[in-house]
């Protein structure tokens, strides 16, 4: 179909936006794109692709904007239960670090998850998949790591891959069985450290390779902090699981600065993510390199914490800047990249063309899939987003509504 009549159609093309260069829409007034078979065929003002495919049915965008569907690159969407009442801790005075060291915080969703079948985690997982379409989002990244045991965690894959077949959410998959220490190795981080390279990661490459089809062997992620893993066992993990294939996410500087961006780099990461704590020096080495930045700024701001991701000083060194959600039970339950959007205005001071372009096109490269997603241009898929407004400042300038009209997911009109 050819969608015509786009107030503003930003397009997002050129590829992943480091450093300054952040914020190129490619915009096109009055214009339309054109989707056939699941991806764009082509893109222009709704005066030229009308004249140009006068036979093709149809989509009135009615002077309202149209882009690509907007891409989560950190949830951690699938989990069993909900913590409401550490919420409540936390409001009165508990930090989140004293909260998971009393056996609350990942500790308490890891034995609700443990509990879950297969079944009642997908259920569950449903219902956040479908708020997160509703939003705009049509790809994310999601991560195991409420399980923190072999089988648990396989079960939580086996649901991001039975929640992907079913879409129209398309999932990214990430093997994150380092989330934190189980309380069956407390006090022993080194001991689960050498568990999860000897035996899960051996086990996953097994069970993907029996369960996955042909689909790219998925992320593995570490949380890279104190009072999970120090920097030496984050190695360990993170090279285990390089030598096995993987590529690679991190968890780091979201409290305190272990060297975990750098690490990331120095790995060849696709991503760093959180990066609230992040060194100069750190930034610098993500500045030279080809792994994403991932700002979350849902966290913080879950927590009532004043300190967000330094993304000046990111984009000051060249950095690529991406945004993510963070949806998970403890910090951050939010389906929406539209509420990122609007915090990273507020609070990482980016601008809306920057903020978009960090949700879209970047966020893709932050998952490895920016040849496929992120922007509207000819031969990649048809993800578009049909906002209610016809201006796309309005993403950043306007929260705590959904402004997504109508999305459409390899070139089907989904919501």
């Amino acid at each position: 179909m050819l969608i015509h009549s786009a107030s503003q159609l930003l397009t997002l093309s050129g590829g992943p936006q480091r450093g300054a260069d952040l914020g190129r829409l490619g915009l096109i007034p009055d214009g339309a794109v054109l989707l056939r078979e699941g991806r764009v065929a082509a893109v222009g003002s709704s005066v030229e692709l009308r004249a140009a495919y006068p036979a093709e049915p149809t989509l009135d965008a009615a002077g309202h904007v149209v882009m690509p569907g907007l891409v989560d690159p950190h949830t951690h969407l699938v989990w069993a239960g909900d913590r409401a009442a550490e919420f409540e801790l936390r409001l009165q005075g508990k930090t989140y670090m004293e909260i998971m060291a009393a056996g609350g915080g990942i500790v308490s969703t890891v034995r609700a998850t443990r509990e879950a079948t297969v079944e009642e985690l997908i259920a569950q997982a449903r219902l956040r998949a479908q708020s997160m379409l509703r939003h705009g989002t049509t790809t994310a990244e999601a991560k195991t790591g409420y399980g923190l045991e072999t089988q648990s965690e396989l079960r939580q894959m086996e649901a991001l891959l039975r929640l992907d077949e079913e879409g129209p959410l398309e999932i990214v998959p990430t093997f994150l069985g380092a989330h934190a220490v189980p309380a069956e190795y407390a006090g022993d981080p080194q001991g689960y450290t050498d568990m999860v390279c000897a035996e899960m990661l051996p086990a996953l490459r097994e069970w993907w390779n029996q369960n996955a089809g042909r689909r790219p062997l998925p992320f593995v992620d570490v949380f890279c902090e104190r009072g999970a893993f120090d920097l030496a066992q984050s190695r360990a993990i993170l090279q285990t699981a390089k030598d096995l294939g993987f590529p690679l996410k991190i968890h780091a500087d979201e409290f305190d600065n272990l060297g975990g961006a750098r690490l990331a780099a120095e790995l060849g990461a696709a991503s760093a993510d959180h990066l609230v704590k992040t060194s100069a020096e750190d930034i610098a080495a993500l500045g030279r390199s080809q792994t994403a930045a991932v700002a979350l700024p849902c966290t913080p701001f879950g927590l009532g914490d004043p300190h967000y991701t330094p993304a000046k000083a990111i984009l000051e060194a060249g950095g690529l800047l991406a945004l993510a959600s963070d949806l998970n039970p403890g910090t951050a339950w939010c389906e929406s990249m539209q509420f990122v959007i609007a915090l990273a205005c507020r609070y990482l001071r980016l601008t809306p063309a920057q903020a978009i372009a960090a949700a879209t096109i970047n966020a893709a490269a932050a998952i490895g899939r920016a040849g496929q997603v992120g922007s509207l241009e000819p031969g990649k898929q048809a993800d578009v987003l049909i906002l209610s407004v016809s201006d796309y400042r309005h993403l950043g300038y306007r929260f705590g509504s959904n402004l997504v009209e109508t999305v459409i997911k390899k070139g089907e009109v989904v919501t």
